[in-house]
Parts: C-alpha cells; structure tokens; sequence
C-alpha cells in the first residue's frame, strides 16, 4: 500500500518532534507525517481540509483533551485510525473502548510505534479490500501464529481457551501457556466467528471452554450497586473472568445450546 499518512497531535513540540523522526524512520510500513496540531481545536481544523490514516494522539491536552478528541473523530464518515501516545496508562481501557489501534507511553520505543504503524497498515488494506484475510474456520487444524522467546509458533484453536487484552496487549491463554499477541480483540473476534464469544470489553473465550455462568466477585468488577458482577468459569485451567452485563444473555444462551 502507499505510505501512511500520520497527524500528530501533542501540545509538547519536543515530543512532536520525537514522534516525526520515529514514523520517519518506519520502513515497513512506510509512513509520512502530514501535519502536526498542539491541540483538539487545530487538529479538527486541520482535519476539516486534509485527511489523513492515523493520528498519534497525546491524552492530556489543554482544552478538549485527546479522549473526547478521539470521542468525536468516530462521528467522521471515514475516521483516521488513533494510537494514542501519552504518559498516562491509566486511560488505557478509555481508550480501547474508542476502538483506538493502540496506546503507547512515553517515551514511545521505536520498536513499539512501528508495531502499531504495522497495525494500522493491516487493517486499512483489510477495510480497502486490498488483503482477504479469512475467517478462521471450525477445522481443529486451524490455528494462530504466535511469537514466543525468538519462536515462531502455531497454536491450534482447539486448544484456546480465551483471549484477555490487558493495556496494548493480548493474551492467549491455552491449557498449558500463555502467549502475548500484537493484534486487537475486536480483529481476533472478527476472524475467529462464532466459534469463539465476546463477553466482556476485554475477553474473549471460547464456547467449548465455558463451564458455568455466575455472580461472582471478579477483582476490578462491581455492579451499579456495588454487589457482585457475573462471571465464567473456564475449564480446563478453573479460572474465572467477568462478564459484561450486556453479555450476559449471550452467554446463558450459548451454555444452555450446549447443554450445560
């Protein structure tokens, strides 16, 4: 594909100008910046007469900060990818509810940008047609790539038992292992299908490992009320993750389907 067109939006010229030389220096994929704005209010400006395929989006901005900006890009009709670049990790889980690609902290590792250029550039050629990549389907053979300690491995679906995303990360959690992924759950939940079933904004599982659907106290999660939050049990490793109340219909049905 062509090179990435990149805005850089941070009220700090000195981490602008960090940021310029670290997309400079991508190889693959190539990447430009073509404009830079110190705050929301010129980035819109800016917007209303360029375009671009991602913006680096600081979080902490005078003004609008670079949240509520990310708020309103998803009203455009074709919104820039956003990777957020702060100091701040406490925003992260705002953040992937923005459905941003990626949230790097300063000071931004050059190796970790161009992962998340990388990103970008997978699911702007997935979005223009440019790469089919296929549903995984049900075949026990079917499997995920995985980089673990210098080796390249393939993991069989049938052993997942779900996908947790943790900050910029995800995680495959198998019977045995547990493996760090560069690839967002919202991308892994469109290719995996229904084998496999959102249940909350960070988990993934799947719908064979599922043993029992309960209330629960699951650290981190608490009702409006303050009581206990649903959660799943799942087998083989007995472990239990939370379950978005949004999910929970989902999840009843998909065990009683199951029989259990």
């Amino acid at each position: 594909m062509s090179s990435l067109r990149v805005l850089i939006v941070d009220d700090e010229e000195l981490a602008r100008l960090r940021l310029r030389g670290l997309v400079h220096d991508s190889v693959e994929p190539k990447a430009s910046v073509v404009g830079e704005a110190a705050n929301a209010a010129q980035a819109l400006a800016w917007l209303a007469g360029n375009s671009c395929d991602l913006i680096l989006l600081d979080v902490q901005m005078p003004g609008r900060d670079g949240l509520q900006l990310a708020a309103e890009l998803k009203r455009l009709a074709e919104p820039p990818a956003v990777v957020f670049v702060t100091a701040h990790a406490e925003h992260a889980l705002h953040a992937f509810d923005l459905d941003a690609v990626d949230y790097l902290t300063k000071p931004v590792r050059r190796e970790r940008l161009h992962a998340a250029l990388q990103r970008v550039a997978e699911r702007l050629a997935l979005r223009r047609g440019v790469v089919a990549a296929p549903p995984i389907g049900p075949d026990d053979a079917a499997a995920i790539t995985v980089t673990d300690r210098g080796r390249v491995l393939r993991v069989p679906l049938a052993e997942v038992l779900y996908f947790t995303a943790e900050l910029q990360y995800v995680t495959l959690r198998t019977a045995e292992h547990t493996y760090v992924l560069d690839e967002a759950l919202s991308d892994l939940e469109q290719r995996l299908g229904a084998r496999f079933l959102r249940v909350h904004r960070n988990a993934l599982v799947a719908r064979g490992a599922v043993r029992a659907l309960e209330r629960r106290g699951v650290a981190g999660e608490r009702d409006d009320e303050g009581g206990e939050s649903w959660a799943v049990r799942m087998a083989p490793v007995d472990e239990w993750l939370a379950v978005s109340r949004r999910q929970v219909a989902a999840v009843r049905e998909a065990l009683l389907a199951a029989g259990r």
